[in-house]
């Protein structure tokens, strides 16, 4: 179990993970602008980060949100999926670029002058951005800081970049996997407004692995289906979740598939960051969904526990109010033609079967237990650092199949409150 004991120390932690793969340069730059959209004249500050391969790969993968209002990244980025080569990644935070006016084209213009600056195409980078929706991108004070961002270039650690992309994250997120003699390493931001569902959340996956296009493309799907797309905050998807990954194809790996076991298995702790770096978030909470009809369906009930406002409350206030479980399970199987046995149904909550045989299974002592259970589980973002990892564990075995499940949430508390209620001001 990982365990932290201050904010210096998980530093060194991300510090030991953040080496580059060779062929990749990093950097980041901060610009400052005033936003036309609002009426108070206040200078905000926007952080730009920027991937470079030493040279354009034709091994690039990608996957992005099904929202059907995507942001002009998105839209940008599923043109890039149709071209040879890709360069790099321009990032931003602060401002989304979501159905602005002008939203495409204005990141096209900053993309244009990147490659102005690199001596390659625009055609090779991919934009990404996240933020405030609705507000227009600076584009001339981008263009301005970009021969900075460019001159630069480092290839030797991804935190600043991982720091950069923040938003109202509490602390960075990096993961790292050797695969033979190479490695992946991969950054994730994100805090609300989390439900990926991807063919997240920004997330940028580098690796020197010589993986075929087609091959790294199922890759990545795999690894997000199996990770990101297994999480929830909040119930809300994002106009502007993407997973990109980049290889600048320097090692040789005979086995495909161990590259896919390494990728899945970095992704789903990039996952778990970001579920408990989310706002306000005093509890991970983690669902197992067994004997189901279909890994669909297992995914789903672990997803209805997970979002059951009801739920998250009551686990946020170490409350063992158990029958708000069974409730968001007979509220998702019964209004999807789901039939349970109820004689084969049976859910525990940690150390506890809180439900058996066709009834609950609670007593004064198993009540304590749970909310003793609850506390332990509980900790604080507040310090900058994750200070253990901890889940709630919920478990649930439908009797009805053979498929399974593990689905990622967490509760709901007066912060989360806060933090969106205040998030532009």
């Amino acid at each position: 179990m990982e365990t932290y004991r201050s904010a210096a120390e998980y530093i060194r932690a991300l510090t030991l993970r953040a080496g580059l793969p060779p062929g990749f340069r990093v950097s980041t730059a901060t610009v400052g602008f005033i936003p036309r959209e609002i009426p108070a004249k206040t200078t905000y500050t926007l952080n730009l980060g920027l991937i470079s391969l030493d040279s354009p790969s034709d091994s690039f993968a990608a996957v992005f949100t099904r929202n059907s209002l995507p942001g002009a990244p998105v839209i940008i980025g599923k043109r890039r999926l149709r071209e040879k080569l890709i360069r790099g990644v321009l990032i931003n935070n602060k401002i989304s670029n979501v159905c602005a006016q002008s939203g495409v084209e204005d990141a096209e213009q900053i993309l244009r002058a990147l490659a102005a600056q690199t001596g390659d195409a625009a055609e090779h980078y991919f934009s990404a951005s996240t933020g405030i929706i609705g507000w227009k991108l600076p584009v001339r004070e981008i263009t301005e800081t970009l021969p900075e961002l460019v001159s630069t270039l480092n290839a030797s650690t991804i935190l600043p970049l991982a720091r950069a992309i923040m938003t109202t994250d509490a602390y960075p997120k990096i993961r790292a996997a050797p695969v033979g003699r190479g490695k992946i390493v991969g950054i994730a931001k994100g805090a609300g407004m989390i439900e990926p569902n991807m063919r997240t959340m920004l997330v940028f996956l580098l690796t020197d692995i010589d993986i075929k296009r087609p091959t790294l493309q199922q890759a990545l799907e795999t690894a997000c289906a199996e990770s990101f797309n297994r999480i929830s905050i909040d119930g809300d998807q994002s106009t502007s979740d993407m997973a990109l990954i980049l290889s600048s194809k320097r090692v040789r790996l005979s086995d495909s598939n161990e590259f896919t076991h390494a990728l899945v298995d970095m992704c789903r702790r990039l996952a778990h960051d970001i579920v408990r770096n989310g706002e306000g978030v005093r509890h991970v909470i983690r669902v197992t969904v067994k004997n189901a009809p279909d890994t669909k369906t297992a995914a789903a009930v672990g997803k209805a526990v997970c979002n059951s406002n009801l739920v998250k409350t009551a686990i946020f206030g170490n409350d063992p109010n158990v029958g708000r479980i069974m409730s968001a399970i007979g509220d998702y199987t019964g209004n999807h033609g789901i039939t349970l046995d109820i004689h084969r149904l049976s859910v525990t909550l940690g150390p506890e079967t809180i439900f058996a045989h066709g009834c609950f299974q609670l007593d004064e002592q198993k009540e304590k237990v749970l909310a003793d259970y609850l506390e332990e589980c509980a900790f604080s973002n507040g310090e900058g650092y994750p200070p253990h990892d901890r889940v709630v564990e919920l478990a649930a075995d439908l009797g009805a199949g053979k498929a399974s499940a593990v689905v990622m949430g967490a509760d709901l508390g007066y912060d989360y409150i806060k933090e969106n209620a205040g998030y532009r001001s």
